[in-house]
């Protein structure tokens, strides 16, 4: 889309600064998030457990473990994938420790006393891990069982090592074919280890790995969370896991989401911005004896001049269906009907009706740019170019080409060669302002930041009566932190946007807000633009995931689960879904964390301003 919207071009660099401050802290994002849920409160619950571990469940053994991972932290962690099999927990058998041979079953002979039993215990694990390590993995968990068995009280690392060899078995099972998979064993001896120790990382690791290989992924996502944050976020693989999961599950979701939603507009900012980007061209000149059509497709002409979409698209429409008498008009017709199929997310459908469009004219070089445009949305750049060379060969002099070339080589971030068709354009009509704009823009990405300026300067003198330059400039300001100067630009953007005809561009009111924000931590203020914002154009895409991400950075996860929710509404293509679908899922499981880790929040908070 951004290659023929410029408020979609600045939405897109809104987006662009909302995600890169979001990268550059998530992590303290995340931690600070979760600690400031703790008003939910409640009860400890996590999946099945009910029960923290208590002082007297946690014997020396266990402090001897958590000495050995300190020894042991810089190795590479092993998983089912490497030679002998993921690290279990506890240690090798020392010499003169039991054997499998002459490991007793408790259920053979019956044992008094704790401290014999609890030796057993460890004689059968010891056994289990050196069983383990020969891959004899069907062996080993037998003498986890029997650990559990004889063990006087529960230990949660007997399920958790048992369940690292239904694991084993299953990721194996692929060479024997061994039916049925082992997943759902991981998960219930995991249970098991996560009800006698909430804490233990590696039992939700594992969990969630089976998790997600049932198809489960919401439930994969908590674990994985949780299992993040308690690790500090000093475990990538469990963080890469953490993305992964969210994607797959935004992904299929996106996808059902669009099986059965009804094609819609995105919000009038964008439509109008979409249309601005184009040169206002003649009249059309119909027939003097019109048909129906005829006067149905000038009705849908005037719509769109009164920024009137909805009734514009659904004339274009009804004017093909009539009949429409003479070529140029059918062309435009078609031009206009693949453009809102394009706006509505439609890529196929805006393809067809441009290519009919096309056939009827081929000169018809504002249906190639369009085109084009449809090429880059499906990925296409070879295609696009094609387009827009084609469009030169039937009319060398249009600006529009060289303006809308220009919009793809920026996205592709040839700044260089974007500034040169922006020129090229200009040279051709210098009273369109876009292309004045999307120059200075491609100097300052550039590093030319001498001639960004003063080209937005010469911009500004040009057309001071537009809001446009105003806003822009703003955001290279705000960009280079000259907060004041910023929030005076979007200031006079806003008062400029007042006084024109309605509705008004609401971005620099969240621009403004973003700048409060970024300057004076000020989220009062920039909720309350943003809201304004909403207030003009209830579909603003901008202002709807600025207050999300404002919501997010404040804890107001609720609020923030709502406004990605929103946004996901409001999502024109299925990559827009699939990115407000990955926070809204985010946000929920750093809620389902704090629900069930609520002790946790001050430790969360002292690390999140550790990590700002």
């Amino acid at each position: 889309m951004s290659t023929t919207s410029e408020t979609g071009a600045s939405s897109s660099e809104l987006f662009t600064r909302l995600q890169t401050f979001l990268a550059e802290n998530k992590r303290a994002v995340l931690i600070g998030t979760a600690a400031t849920v703790v008003a939910i409160g409640g009860v400890a619950y996590y999946a099945s457990t009910s029960r923290i571990i208590r002082d007297d469940d946690i014997d020396s053994e266990k402090g001897e473990k958590r000495k050995d991972k300190k020894k042991s932290k810089g190795k590479k962690k092993k998983s089912v994938k490497d030679k002998d099999g993921p690290l279990l927990e506890e240690r090798k058998p020392k010499a003169g420790e039991s054997k499998t041979s002459n490991c007793p079953r408790w259920k053979s002979k019956p044992y008094q006393w704790r401290q014999e039993r609890t030796k057993i215990a460890a004689d059968l694990k010891a056994s289990g891990n050196s069983a383990y390590s020969q891959r004899k993995f069907t062996e080993a968990a037998d003498l986890y069982t029997r650990a559990i068995e004889v063990s006087p009280k529960p230990e949660a690392v007997f399920y958790s090592n048992r369940a690292a060899c239904a694991d084993f078995v299953l990721s194996t099972a692929c060479y024997v074919n061994m039916s049925p998979p082992k997943h759902d064993l991981v998960v219930e001896n995991c249970d098991e280890a996560l009800k006698l120790d909430i804490m233990y990382v590696k039992a939700l690791n594992r969990r969630a790995a089976a998790l997600e290989a049932l198809g489960r992924y919401q439930e994969s996502l908590r674990d994985f969370t949780a299992s993040t944050i308690l690790d500090k976020f000093k475990n990538e693989t469990a963080a890469q896991s953490v993305e992964r999961v969210l994607k797959k599950m935004s992904t299929a979701e996106a996808q059902e989401i669009l099986k059965t939603r009804e094609p819609r507009l995105p919000s009038h900012t964008f439509i109008s911005s979409y249309f601005a980007a184009f040169r206002t061209r003649p009249p059309l000149a119909p027939p003097e004896s019109s048909t129906t059509g005829d006067n149905t497709l000038l009705l849908a002409l005037d719509a769109l001049e009164a920024t009137d979409y909805v009734h514009a698209m659904t004339l274009a429409n009804e004017s093909l269906v009539q009949g429409i008498s003479w070529d140029a008009g059918r062309a435009e017709a078609f031009n206009l009907r693949g453009t809102f199929k394009f706006l509505v997310g439609d890529s196929a459908g805006a393809k067809e009706d441009l290519e009919k469009s096309l056939e009827i004219l081929p000169s018809f070089t504002q249906s190639w740019v369009k085109i084009a445009s449809v090429h880059m949305e499906q990925g296409d750049a070879a295609r696009a170019f094609a387009a827009f060379e084609t469009a030169i060969s039937h009319n060398p002099w249009d600006p529009d080409i060289f303006y809308h070339r220009g919009q793809v080589y920026f996205i592709m971030g040839q700044f260089n060669e974007a500034a040169d068709n922006y020129t090229k354009s200009t040279a051709l009509d210098d009273m369109f302002v876009f292309s004045h704009i999307q120059l200075a823009v491609a100097q300052y990405k550039s590093d030319n930041i001498a001639n960004s300026m003063a080209t937005f300067r010469r911009t500004m003198k040009k057309f001071p009566q537009r809001s446009e330059p105003q806003n822009y400039y703003g955001e290279l300001l705000l960009d280079q932190q000259r907060f004041q100067d910023a929030v005076d630009k979007f200031e006079r953007a806003i008062e400029l946007e007042k006084a024109k005809r309605p509705p008004m561009n609401v971005l620099p009111l969240v621009n403004k807000g973003l700048a409060f924000y970024q300057w004076k931590q000020d989220s009062v203020v920039a909720e309350t633009l943003c809201r304004e914002a909403l207030v003009i154009d209830p579909e603003c895409e901008a202002a709807v995931a600025t207050l999300a991400q404002l919501s997010l950075q404040q804890g107001k996860i609720d609020a923030a689960v709502e406004m990605f929710s929103r946004h996901a509404d409001l999502a024109r293509t299925e990559p827009e879904l699939v990115n407000a679908l990955t926070y809204k899922h985010a946000s929920r499981a750093q809620v389902e964390f704090m629900r069930n880790y609520p002790t946790l929040a001050g430790q969360l908070g002292q690390l999140a301003r550790s990590m700002m």
